[in-house]
């Protein structure tokens, strides 16, 4: 363990805890939820809405960095807080993920890419990885892994847990940098033995925090919930653990009950390119017809700098129109959403109301929207 990053439990309320992280570049509290700034920047904000919205860690893609600008350059500028101008910690994903999406040819050494931006060959290994976090100088690196689709064989699915608990020892080994974290991602898909047989594989092997990867890509959330129990089970509760690619309410609520800390999704930027926004009373698309004259705000309840002086009447107008502005305007709103939720969630753990805070937030949901 390199100790750069360290949790300290706080609160518990059954096994929902809160508690807080520290970075080299400052705390978080903990449940957190992370905007995701792939290509070091998250759509549509700068580090100024970050911010304001609430944001204590973003997350960025050393896949996506590697190919453009290039870690090397990153690191020639002055690291990646300094390039992108955001001065709290930051979080890399190693390229697993793109193992899953982009369909690469898997070895035991690694994996072959074709560029997404180019078409040219890319080779990533667990020590390529490394390298290029080390270099891109975020506060948190992730081991490589491989993430499976599912449903899948449970052959399939045992095959590439083993190859990333392979992949993670190798992490380690290949890490330098005492200044940054590295964490190791359990897998197992929605076998119950694998992920307690990964868990404990992985914890075994001393990594500063414990990421749950290879969900949200098919299973229900009754295997998600029941993956995700047995893969806490093992793992030590003195240090992090981060569901990873999860943001819907329903989904960090199901996760932050069964003590999860920290969470990363594309779902409210996504979301807000394409004209809907998250609320408290639901999720619903802002270009319908009938918010054409709705003089209201997004979230009467919601303190953003859109819901405060913007109504939905416009901003189903700056849809309409293609005003880039939109994009901006929802993506605040969506991140305060989340950010806000998370932080609400953390006070109820704190004042040992989580149940009641969960039904809550259930109930706000199923309601009319105020208009």
């Amino acid at each position: 363990m390199s100790g750069a990053v360290t949790w300290r439990e706080t609160a518990t309320d059954g096994p929902a805890r809160a508690g807080t992280m520290t970075t080299p570049h400052g705390e978080v509290r903990t449940p957190a939820f992370m905007p995701v700034g792939t290509r070091a920047a998250v759509k549509a904000v700068d580090s100024d809405d970050l911010h304001r919205v609430g944001a204590e860690i973003v997350l960025a893609n050393a896949y996506h960095l590697m190919l453009r600008p290039g870690a090397d350059l990153i690191a020639e500028l002055g690291g990646l807080h300094r390039f992108m101008s955001w001065d709290g910690p930051i979080l890399t994903d190693s390229g697993g993920f793109q193992i899953f999406s982009l369909e690469p040819e898997i070895d035991e050494e690694g994996a072959s890419f074709t560029s997404v931006y180019d078409g040219s060959p890319v080779r990533l290994t667990a020590e390529d990885a490394m390298s290029i976090q080390e270099r891109l100088g975020a506060d948190i690196a992730m081991a490589l892994d491989v993430c499976v689709g599912l449903p899948a064989p449970r052959g399939k699915v045992e095959e590439e847990m083993r190859r990333s608990l392979r992949w993670g020892e190798r992490s380690l080994q290949a890490h330098r940098r005492d200044d940054q974290a590295l964490f190791g991602i359990v897998q197992g898909g929605v076998d119950l033995d694998l992920r307690v047989e990964s868990a404990r594989s992985t914890a075994g092997l001393g990594f500063d925090g414990f990421a749950i990867g290879g969900l949200s890509v098919g299973e229900s959330a009754t295997e998600r919930n029941a993956a995700l129990e047995a893969a806490m089970s093992a793992l030590p509760g003195d240090r992090v653990r981060y569901v990873m690619g999860l943001g819907d309410t329903d989904g960090l609520l199901d996760a932050i009950a069964r003590g999860a800390d920290m969470f990363d999704c594309v779902i409210p930027t996504r979301l807000a390119r394409h004209g809907r926004a998250l609320s408290r009373r639901g999720d619903f698309n802002i270009n319908k017809t009938e918010y054409r004259a709705d003089d209201s705000p997004i979230d009467p309840d919601c303190p953003c700098l859109t819901c405060a002086g913007y109504s939905r009447a416009y901003l189903r107008h700056l849809i309409r129109t293609s005003e880039l502005s939109s994009h901006r305007l929802l993506t605040i709103h969506n991140l305060r959403y989340l950010l806000d939720l998370v932080a609400d969630t953390r006070r109820s753990i704190e004042d040992g109301r989580f149940a009641a805070h969960v039904s809550e937030v259930t109930q706000a949901r199923v309601r009319p929207l105020v208009s």
